[in-house]
């Protein structure tokens, strides 16, 4: 199957047109007319993850965080992202990412359904009613420390922090995989009881407390690794006749 092929089923699943401005998705690296016939999905291009995508026999990587960003003024082993694109072109294997397009077209509903949330609707719009995270009613009215309990369970994570009363009783959560803290005057503008995000600071937290929205701290890739899982069943279906394999689910650190 071309790379172009492979490129064409993502882009119909995920359109760039959904997309946030400042994003950098897409395809990066490598020949469209590549013939691909393993691909290896995961959540970053790390070292670790290009290392088993060499030692699998992939030609193709798809990940949801972009390698880049913004433009190299340099591609040499001086630099970390110099030494991944060499070492990807070395070894033939073609990269893309799909990011806030992936975000607004399946993470936030795929993210709600783990919540088991109802009456849900879009946190932020990007287009056509499609858009960024998800506001919907919790299963049952909680505490703050049960719906803490909730996250940590269903998403696997090995733990999570909240800023608030633990006692606080919450039954409309706002949920928004990845870093979320641009998003809490839409919180309250949908009438979130609770903001579940990642990469929470001292003073968003602490602030948000005081107006009113407690917020559940699941990490970045706390919920978003749910994307690997995901896009690995999405290219199986979509391309029966490719190799898919995937990144082990491993959080990026540990607490201690």
């Amino acid at each position: 199957m071309k790379c172009k092929e492979i490129i064409q089923v993502l882009e119909e699943a995920c359109p760039l047109k959904y997309a946030e401005s400042w994003d950098n998705t897409g395809f990066q690296i490598g020949d469209r007319e590549k013939d691909v016939a393993h691909i290896f999905v995961a959540m970053d291009v790390t070292d670790e993850n290009i290392a088993e995508a060499i030692r699998l026999g992939a030609d193709m990587m798809v990940t949801h965080h972009p390698m880049l960003f913004s433009p190299l003024s340099s591609v040499t082993t001086d630099s970390i992202n110099g030494r991944r694109v060499i070492k990807l072109i070395e070894n033939g294997i073609c990269y893309m990412s799909t990011h806030t397009n992936y975000d607004s077209c399946r993470m936030a509903d795929l993210a709600a359904e783990r919540l088991a949330l109802t009456e849900c609707e879009v946190l932020e719009e990007v287009a056509d009613g499609i858009g960024i995270g998800k506001v919907g009613k919790l299963p049952e009215k909680m505490t703050l420390r049960e719906c803490a309990l909730y996250v940590k369970k269903v998403f696997d994570i090995p733990s999570v922090r909240f800023f608030g009363d633990g006692e606080q009783k919450v039954t409309v959560a706002a949920i928004c995989p990845g870093a979320g803290k641009s998003l809490v005057k839409e919180c309250h503008g949908k009438g979130a009881e609770v903001y579940i995000t990642g990469d929470i600071d001292h003073h968003t937290g602490i602030d948000q407390v005081d107006d009113a929205l407690p917020i559940i701290d699941a990490g970045h890739y706390g919920v978003e690794h749910i994307y690997i899982e995901d896009m690995y069943q999405l290219l199986s279906e979509k391309c029966p006749e490719i190799k898919v394999s995937k990144a082990e689910i491993k959080h990026p650190f540990e607490v201690v």
